[in-house]
């Protein structure tokens, strides 16, 4: 069982490296298309177009290249912990992703509505982006709209070839991002086809937090389940920032995941906090089904928690193991987890009482409800 956790882990990074690539191509791709007023590609401060649009998630919860490893033969809540780190910077890659093309699009002379064509050097096919003004999306008016996609047919996804869509508007600023990364760049490997990321952004206060932001992502490519059950097609992540300190919530969901019992079908249902300049945070996550329809946290971290998950399926298939052994499986597996720069540290007990005000504020936090993450929908106003 453990072998498949570490390639699970290998897979995940595998992908998060496919979004960086992602990102970088993203921004090559603009900036080599788009006709430039500034030669030295620096942001026009008269752009229109946000300069910012994602909360920065601390490392010690989003680094997946720092996880540490294992040492131990059975699968264990160092794992499960571990892995969360992984499935937040998806969501993380996702929000950077969606801000690093329009960082890419701001350093253009977009400073008014506009409607233009270009063909694209990076994967030579032609682009349409047109910017409007006063636009309509979920009841809401928005200053402006952008809309980029790929003008070549045939459409191949759900979403017809648009790429990116995106409503806001300034002084604050609060938007809604929503990306297809096949559609910006058909270089993009095809198992992004049918992804989508949108990112809900504000600065307007409206719920406490001086900025904040929901990632959700649908349609992400997951693995063979016969060489790895733990793969990811959904997530919805919240992350709130307040001077130093950054709050995270969501959920991920794991179609194929298994333990030990044979029931398939987890989601990843956690909360957490840290301090982005200390490199410090706190973790307590929950592993329910991911059909459960319960919202209140004692069901979704307590009935399901690491911990009990974990033990009733195990004594369901070995009700005599001994207790060494069920010790072993149940190593950090007790709530909170506790994370620094280096990752996961430990769980149950804190390391030191520097994260005792974090391990209490996540007590006021709760994830979504599960059933909702798997009825998950993302897509563009056409």
């Amino acid at each position: 069982m453990s072998g498949k956790f570490e390639n699970h882990n290998r897979s995940a990074k595998g992908f998060l490296k496919s979004f960086a690539g992602i990102i970088l191509l993203m921004a090559l791709f603009i900036l080599s298309s788009c006709e430039k007023d500034d030669p030295d590609q620096i942001r026009n401060p008269e752009s229109i177009i946000p300069e910012r649009f994602m909360v920065e998630i601390p490392n010690s919860l989003s680094s997946s290249d720092n996880l540490k490893s294992a040492k131990v033969e059975a699968l264990n809540g160092n794992h499960i912990y571990q892995n969360l780190c992984t499935f937040i910077s998806v969501g993380e890659y996702g929000a950077e992703l969606v801000q690093s093309i329009m960082l890419s699009i701001a350093v253009h002379n977009l400073n008014r509505p506009m409607d233009l064509t270009f063909i694209s050097e990076e994967d030579s096919r032609p682009k349409h982006l047109k910017i409007i003004e006063n636009a309509y999306y979920e009841g809401t008016q928005w200053q402006y709209r952008l809309t980029l996609a790929d003008m070549q047919g045939p459409y191949e996804g759900s979403d017809g070839n648009i790429g990116l869509q995106v409503f806001w508007s300034l002084h604050p600023l609060e938007g809604i991002a929503i990306l297809n990364p096949y559609n910006i760049s058909r270089k993009t490997e095809k198992d992004f086809l049918n992804t989508h990321i949108r990112v809900d952004y504000s600065e307007a206060g409206e719920l406490g937090y001086e900025a904040h932001m929901v990632v959700s992502i649908t349609g992400f490519p997951i693995p063979d389940p016969l060489e790895n059950p733990y793969g990811l097609s959904k997530l919805k992540m919240f992350a709130g920032k307040n001077a130093d300190l950054v709050t995270l919530y969501g959920n991920s969901k794991h179609p194929n995941a298994n333990f030990f019992s044979g029931t398939t079908g987890f989601n990843w249902a956690f909360v957490a906090a840290g301090y982005e300049s200390q490199d410090m945070a706190v973790a307590e996550l929950g592993l329910p089904p991911m059909d459960l329809d319960a919202s209140d946290r004692e069901t979704i971290l307590e009935t399901y928690s690491v911990n009990t998950v974990l033990r009733n399926q195990i004594l369901s298939v070995w009700p005599n193991i001994s207790q060494n052994l069920l010790d072993t499986y149940l190593l950090n597996t007790e709530a909170p987890g506790y994370f620094d720069r280096q990752g996961f540290v430990q769980a149950g007990t804190a390391p030191s009482q520097a994260w005792l005000p974090l391990r209490e504020y996540i007590r006021t936090l709760t994830p979504y409800n599960p059933a909702k993450i798997k009825a998950l929908t993302v897509g563009f106003d056409e």
